[in-house]
């Protein structure tokens, strides 16, 4: 009878320490999830959807930089307009569109054209400019930058952007874009993945 007491008051002991609101346990920490970052955007800028929209006027940066080797992400455009989507590092001006203009910033603009340090680096060919409705997906690996329209790799590499990188996006003249950073529309090209925050690399 002594046992069954002492393991009653054991169960006991145990069910209100480690039950329901007992602090018992510790919770994992949840990973932050990859967004647009409402800090590190322009003035004039509307971030939406959990932060996968962009709206207004200017740019804004991911939350996550690129520290992996191999990242791809993707961007949906919703509202044609003026816009551009690549890689940026913080120093960026994100009042001042388009991007591309400085060494901070290597972009695709809405025109088909690849900007770096205010020099075309690369451009879509003609028939493949991303039109309402379209996916642009980016790879990039420290090295290069690679552009894909639906799916489909459009041999339009560009390079020379330096430093540590976030993904970037801006929107003018009534243009509207999602980002996706995860649950991709199109497969991610073989190798490249979706990006990391630097304690999932490990």
């Amino acid at each position: 009878m002594d046992t069954l007491r002492r393991m009653a008051a054991m169960f006991t002991c145990c069910f209100s320490c480690c039950g329901e609101g007992g602090t018992g346990h510790i919770p994992l920490k949840e990973m932050p999830t990859v967004q647009l970052d409402t800090h590190h955007m322009g003035t004039d800028v509307v971030i939406v959807k959990s932060g996968r929209r962009i709206c207004g006027t200017g740019g804004c940066l991911a939350n996550a930089p690129l520290h992996q080797n191999k990242s791809y992400f993707e961007f949906k455009i919703q509202s044609s307009g003026v816009w551009g989507v690549g890689v940026a590092t913080q120093k960026v001006n994100l009042n001042q569109v388009p991007l591309g203009r400085d060494t901070n910033s290597l972009v695709l603009r809405h025109d088909g054209s690849v900007y770096h340090n205010n020099e075309e680096k690369n451009r879509l060919p003609a028939n493949s400019l991303p039109q309402e409705g379209d996916i642009v997906g980016i790879t990039y690996d420290h090295v290069e930058l690679n552009l894909y329209l639906n799916g489909k790799n459009m041999h339009c590499p560009a390079s020379g952007i330096r430093g540590t990188v976030y993904p970037v996006v801006y929107v003018d003249d009534s243009a509207i874009l999602d980002c996706q950073f995860s649950d991709f529309y199109h497969t991610a090209p073989q190798g490249f993945e979706k990006i990391l925050f630097e304690q999932q690399i490990f």
